[in-house]
């Protein structure tokens, strides 16, 4: 497959047109290269210009990514976002960028994976976004102490970026949306959640949760992000044998 076919199957997976003037990102191919036969792409969070270089120098003739270089407004290719489309074209390195699509994903998405993770039951469609849902909900089999769904959630003992202890000593119902949760932190805080999983939160939420008696576990942006861009390199590899690799580029946010 070249990119131009690659990327339609992309969107065909992961029913990209099913978001179309929902997302702020221009989901799809973003950036051509010549029409060359991928024999190797990459995996990114961020289309930033280490992850570009990191491609270009193992070989990838496109990188995929969950937080592209084109959103709704018009951008200037000047600065930084010239330099890294600059980049891609002298690499000769395609761009497909996937973002609310990646996260909803029933089977391959972030927020799916989240919940896997913690094995929760009886799930259903949680964070409206715009018309669509984008997160998770359900609840544990049985109650666990917040300990035990840090562990689930972080088998490697990674730290995690923020901690709000505000729930219940024994958890049961649980909301998870990766990236960015403070707008959906008050549909849990609503829905009477005992647990909130989400990237990042804002300031003035912290007191909401305090407040609403409700724990929130922070992973950080990038690294609740991490799971579906893995996912999807998983699902290429395993569907189509083309060469997949991961770049991880953290960034402790």
């Amino acid at each position: 497959m070249n990119a131009k076919e690659l990327s339609s199957w992309f969107d065909r997976l992961l029913d990209v047109p099913r978001f179309e003037g929902l997302d702020s990102s221009q989901n799809g191919l973003q950036v051509e290269n010549d029409g060359a036969v991928l024999s190797r792409v990459a995996f990114a969070v961020d289309a930033c210009l280490q992850t570009i270089e990191r491609a270009a120098a193992a070989g990838a003739g496109m990188l995929v990514v969950h937080h592209g270089l084109f959103w709704r407004d018009p951008e200037r290719a000047v600065g930084n976002h010239y330099r890294r489309l600059k980049a891609l074209l002298d690499a000769n390195v395609a761009l497909y960028a996937c973002h609310l699509p990646l996260d909803a994903h029933p089977a391959l998405g972030n927020n799916a994976t989240l919940a896997a993770r913690l094995a929760l039951v009886d799930l259903g469609p949680f964070g409206e976004w715009k018309g669509c849902t984008v997160g998770v909900r359900g609840r544990f089999p049985e109650p666990v102490s917040l300990d035990r769904a840090i562990e689930l959630l972080c088998p490697d003992g990674a730290p995690l970026l923020g901690l709000l202890p505000f729930g219940p000593d024994r958890i049961s119902t649980v909301a998870v949306v990766s990236g960015s949760g403070s707008n959906e932190l008050y549909q849990a805080l609503d829905g009477h959640t005992d647990l909130f999983v989400t990237g990042e939160i804002g300031h003035e939420e912290y007191h909401h949760a305090l407040e609403g008696r409700m724990s929130v576990i922070s992973l950080g942006h990038y690294r609740s992000e991490t799971v579906g861009v893995k996912n999807l390199s998983a699902a290429l590899g395993r569907e189509t044998g083309i060469e997949t690799l991961f770049i991880d580029a953290p960034t402790g946010l």
